[in-house]
C-alpha cells in the first residue's frame, strides 16, 4: 500500500500517474466474523464489548463491477451503526449480507464470512467501472452511505424508498473502515478542502441523516423561529442538528448529560441548554411504566427557557428512554422526527398527547444523495463544521467503537487507515484558517 500513500502525499501526481498504479492483492480492513455471531448471546447489550468482536485482518481486494468505485481511504469514523454490527443486534448483519447476496451474481460478492465495516470515508479514487464518468482516478472524495440500485420506480422519487436501499458498509460489505473500500460512484463527494482527511470523514452519516431529518422536506422541513428539542445535542447525530438549528434561524434546546456537553452547545452558540443528569429527570420509575408527573416537570424546564413556548420540532435518536417525554412536549401539531433507537427500538407513548394535539410522528433514515450532496456542500462551504473530538489508529477500532457504545465520546470519533498521521490532506489552508475554531471546538474540550 505503500506506493499508493505515496502517489497520494505527491505534489505532483496525476489522473494517469493514479489510473496507472497496480492495485495489491490484499489489504487491512476492521471485520467482524460470520461463526462468532453468537458470542455476545445471553449478554445485555451494554455488557457486549466490541474491542472483543471486531478484528483488523488483511482481506482480498474486491472485483470492480459497473457504476462502482475503488476508493484509497485515508480516514474513516465509527457511527452507531458499527456498534451494532460489532454487538451483532439488533440482529447480526450477516442475515443482510446474505439477503444482498442472493439479488445477482455480482451482488453475491458481499455475502462472505466476514463483513468489512464501516460507513464512512476520506479517501482517493484508484479505480472507477464501467459507466462512471463522473470521477476519475486521483479525485479527492468523501463518501455517503447510501447505496441503491434504482431498477424500482418507488426510489425515482426518493431514492431512501428504493426497496433496494442499503446502508453500506452495516447492510453491504467493504465498508469505510479499511485502507481500500469498495463503493457504487453515486456515493461519492468532493472532499472539503479545507479540511484534513479525518475531519472531512467524520460528518458524513451523521450530517446527512441529521439534514434530512431536521432540515429536509422529508424530513421536519424545519423553517425560522421553530422552537427544535435535540437529545443528545453535544454528540454524533446531535451536534450537527444542533449546527443546522442555529444556521437556519431555529432555537435549538440542547439537551444533554453532562457540564462539558453543555458547555460545547453554548461554543456552538447554544443558549437554552438542560443538563437532565444535573436536573435529575427519570422518565421512567422501572422497567414497565414512565412516569408522566416527570414529562411535565421537563415541558415546564422547556418553556421556562422558550418563554412560554412548546417544541415545535423534537429531534429523537435515543428511543425507548424518551420517547414518551417527546410526545408529551411536542407542540400542538408539531412534529416528532426518529431516526433511531439507541436505548431501545420499543417506543411507548401516551396516543391521547398525539392524536388529540394533531402531532406527527415521521420516521428518517439516513438521506438521498441529494440530501447527503447539501449536507456536504454546507461543510465544504464552512457553514457547518465537523465535530471531531479524537482520532485512533486501525488497529485501535475495537476502542473507539467501545468508547462510542458506552457513550465516552463527545460528538463524532475518526479512524485513520492509510493517512499515518493527523492534519494531512488540507488544500485551502485560508479558508482553514477562517475557521479554525469551530473546526477544533471538540477537540479542545
Amino acid at each position: 500500500m505503500n506506493h499508493i500513500l505515496d502517489a497520494i502525499t505527491a505534489q505532483d501526481s496525476t489522473r494517469e500517474d493514479f489510473a496507472n498504479l497496480p492495485l495489491p492483492d490484499s489489504y487491512r480492513a476492521v471485520t467482524v466474523h460470520k461463526d462468532e455471531a453468537d458470542m455476545f448471546a445471553g449478554l445485555p447489550s451494554n455488557e457486549k464489548d466490541p474491542r472483543k468482536s471486531l478484528h483488523v485482518e488483511d482481506v482480498p481486494v474486491p472485483e470492480l463491477g459497473p457504476g462502482e468505485a475503488l476508493v484509497a481511504v485515508m480516514a474513516s469514523s465509527v457511527n452507531y451503526n458499527s456498534v451494532w454490527t460489532s454487538i451483532f443486534e439488533p440482529v447480526s448483519t450477516f442475515s443482510f449480507l446474505e439477503r444482498y447476496g442472493k439479488l445477482s451474481p455480482l451482488a453475491k460478492r458481499h455475502d462472505l464470512p466476514y463483513h468489512i465495516i464501516g460507513s464512512d470515508l476520506a479517501g482517493v479514487v484508484l479505480r472507477t467501472g464501467p459507466g462512471v464518468n463522473s470521477w476519475h482516478p486521483g479525485d479527492e472524495v468523501v463518501a455517503h452511505c447510501l447505496s441503491v440500485e434504482l431498477e424500482s420506480s418507488d426510489g425515482h422519487n426518493d431514492t431512501m424508498l428504493d426497496p433496494e436501499q442499503r446502508i453500506w458498509g452495516f447492510e453491504t460489505n467493504f465498508g469505510g473502515l479499511a485502507e481500500i473500500a469498495l463503493v457504487k460512484s453515486n456515493q461519492l463527494m468532493p472532499k472539503p478542502d479545507h479540511l484534513s482527511w479525518e475531519e472531512a470523514a467524520a460528518p458524513g452519516l451523521v450530517n446527512s441523516t441529521a439534514y434530512r431529518q431536521l432540515v429536509s422536506r422529508n424530513g421536519a422541513g424545519m423553517k425560522q423561529g421553530d422552537n427544535v428539542l435535540i437529545w443528545g445535542a453535544s454528540g454524533g447525530l446531535g451536534s450537527y442538528a444542533t449546527q443546522f438549528a442555529l444556521a437556519g434561524g431555529a432555537n435549538p434546546i440542547c439537551v444533554v448529560s453532562s457540564e462539558d456537553k453543555a458547555e460545547i452547545c453554548r461554543k456552538m452558540g447554544a443558549e437554552a441548554i438542560i443538563d437532565r443528569k444535573a436536573e435529575g429527570y427519570k422518565f421512567w420509575k422501572d422497567e414497565e411504566n414512565q412516569d408522566p408527573r416527570e414529562w411535565k416537570r421537563f415541558g415546564k424546564r422547556i418553556r421556562e427557557l422558550t418563554g412560554g413556548e412548546d417544541i415545535d420540532i423534537v429531534f429523537e435518536h435515543p428511543g425507548r428512554e424518551t420517547f414518551g417525554a417527546s410526545v408529551y412536549v411536542t407542540r400542538k401539531g408539531g412534529t416528532i422526527t426518529t431516526c433511531a433507537s439507541t436505548s431501545g427500538y420499543m417506543h411507548q407513548y401516551d396516543n391521547r398527547y398525539l392524536w388529540m394535539s394533531l402531532k406527527r410522528i415521521i420516521g428518517s433514515h439516513f438521506a438521498n444523495y441529494r440530501e447527503a450532496w447539501e449536507a456536504n456542500r454546507l461543510i465544504a462551504k464552512g457553514k457547518i463544521h465537523p465535530t471531531l473530538s479524537k482520532t485512533y489508529s486501525l488497529e485501535e477500532t475495537g476502542q473507539a467503537a467501545y468508547d462510542v457504545h458506552r457513550n465516552l465520546h463527545q460528538g463524532k470519533v475518526g479512524v485513520l487507515a492509510l493517512a499515518p498521521e493527523e492534519g494531512m490532506g488540507v488544500r485551502d489552508h485560508e479558508k482553514r484558517a477562517k475557521h479554525i475554531d469551530a473546526i477544533n471546538r471538540f477537540r479542545n474540550v
